[in-house]
């Protein structure tokens, strides 16, 4: 019987609608769950909403009666104001009153004063008349004797008083000129040592002299011959000494000294080669020198090819004095007389220690080395204030501003002092000059060198271009053309050198 599939069929599908019922009671229930709460929660929101809309009328009410109270207290305040407004119109319309009164009475004391003027006026003019009339000349006729009168009387006193001004006054800046000067020459002290035209070459061993000498002499003619200098070596032991009027010269021979004692091996080609590495040396040597002296004035700003023109005046003399230690001198001298009369400092002391500046080159170009240092300061971009300031102190320029001025008085301190300058060595120097130029005159001349104080004129020949007999002919020519031109002491030794190298390489 339980087996019958109609059995579980009929009892599955009861199961089905008891549980279809089952579930339809549960829902309902549930749902009339939830609808009591949401009503629970509407009523909850209305209350406070109630409560909410009952807080915000009170406080509505309460503005509403602060800003009555507010009001009412306003339009007491202007009631105020209005009253005290109306009491200043009407004592603003009274003062307006009082005032048009007074302005009545002002016209009428106007009118009296410009009556009694008229009057007064009139007075005057009968009373000018009445003199013109006694004293047979009008009022302008009165004056200008009157003038004329006063001057005549006070004339010699004014041109007193006014000379003694001048004469006071010119007193005074003398006085102040010496005081500022006098202040920076005792301020700048420094020592003054003259170029000499020779330089002691100190030796370590006495022995060294033979090998600078060398077999015959060989060795010394080569320096000689190289260098242009004199080289006297017997007469102080211990030293040698190295004569020229050139500076440079000097230097490279005494750099070229070191540089063969130091190798050790002395002959003429070494000679020669070393003479080239102190030259090349000795344009480094000028940079640095250069330099030094433009950090001792305090100038930073050169451009490094007048770097290079101030070393090279380091090796320049004017009357036995340096040329550059002139240019640092009055530098420092024209920086302290700038200061004491308020100018400007940086002009100054820049134009001053470049206003020979030319000099450095002035044996090579032709000009004077003032037009000369105007032409390199304009090239390489030089302030023009400072040209300016420069290019007077020799008067070939006018004076075109204050610091001109100074540049020529501290030019002037530095080569007055005492000892800074000697002319019988400049005229010493310039003759030797001159023997040199004459002989380089001549075409096939290489060098000339004047040496033993301008006793002896050594000259240096193109063998290509001068044979031997046109050697011969040319030392009576020079020393024919000195006689005529140059005037000196003794006589002169006209040395013509010609020279021939064969040199051939062994590959």
């Amino acid at each position: 019987m339980y087996t019958n599939p109609i059995f579980w069929a009929v009892l599955v599908f009861l199961g089905g609608i008891a549980g279809y019922y089952l579930r339809q009671t549960l829902g309902a229930k549930r749902a009339n769950s939830i609808e009591q709460k949401i009503k629970i929660q509407t009523d909850e929101a209305r209350s406070k909403a109630s409560e909410l809309v009952l807080e915000a009328q009170n406080k509505a009410t309460a503005l509403l009666e602060e800003s009555k109270k507010e009001e009412r207290e306003a339009k007491v305040q202007l009631g105020r104001l209005e009253e005290r407004l109306l009491k200043k119109e009407e004592q603003l319309e009274q003062q307006s009153a009082d005032l048009k009164r007074g302005e009545g009475g002002l016209h009428a004391d106007i009118e009296k004063l410009k009556a009694v003027k008229a009057e007064i006026d009139a007075m005057k003019q009968r009373e000018i008349q009445e003199l013109e009339r006694v004293a047979d000349m009008t009022k302008d006729q009165a004056k200008q004797k009157l003038l004329k009168d006063v001057e005549e009387g006070y004339r010699q006193e004014l041109v007193s008083v006014i000379q003694k001004m001048e004469r006071d006054r010119r007193d005074e800046i003398e006085k102040k000129s010496v005081e500022i000067m006098t202040t920076a020459m005792q301020r700048y002290a420094r020592s003054q040592v003259a170029e000499m035209t020779t330089s002691t070459f100190t030796l370590k061993d006495e022995d060294i002299k033979g090998k600078i000498i060398g077999r015959e002499g060989r060795n010394i003619r080569a320096l000689e011959r190289a260098t242009g200098v004199e080289f006297i070596i017997d007469e102080t032991p211990d030293a040698i000494i190295i004569s020229s009027f050139d500076p440079v010269r000097r230097e490279i021979a005494k750099m070229s000294l070191e540089k063969l004692i130091k190798d050790g091996r002395i002959q003429p080609a070494k000679i020669e080669e070393k003479v080239e590495e102190a030259k090349q040396e000795l344009s480094k040597k000028i940079t640095e020198i250069g330099e030094s002296a433009a950090y001792e004035a305090g100038i930073f700003d050169l451009p490094k090819e007048i770097i290079q023109l101030l070393g090279r005046l380091h090796f320049r003399s004017s009357y036995g004095q340096n040329v550059l230690l002139n240019c640092i001198e009055a530098s420092h001298l024209a920086s302290m007389i700038a200061s004491e009369l308020g100018l400007n400092v940086e002009v100054a002391k820049k134009a001053a220690l470049l206003h020979d500046i030319g000099k450095a080159i002035d044996h090579e170009v032709q000009g004077s080395h003032v037009e000369l240092g105007r032409k390199i300061l304009k090239k390489y971009g030089v302030d023009d204030k400072v040209i300016q300031a420069m290019e007077a102190h020799h008067e070939e320029y006018p004076f075109a501003s204050p610091e001109a001025y100074v540049v020529a008085a501290a030019d002037t301190l530095s080569a007055s002092r005492p000892g800074a300058r000697r002319d019988s060595v400049e005229n010493y120097v310039k003759r030797l000059e001159e023997l040199e130029k004459i002989a380089t005159a001549f075409p096939g001349v290489k060098t000339a060198y004047a040496i033993s104080a301008g006793r002896e004129l050594r000259i240096f020949v193109t063998p290509e271009k001068i044979d031997d007999f046109a050697a011969l002919q040319m030392a009576k020519d020079i020393a024919a053309k000195i006689e005529t031109e140059l005037k000196y002491p003794g006589e002169i030794k006209v040395n013509v050198i010609r020279e021939i190298r064969a040199v051939e390489y062994a590959r």
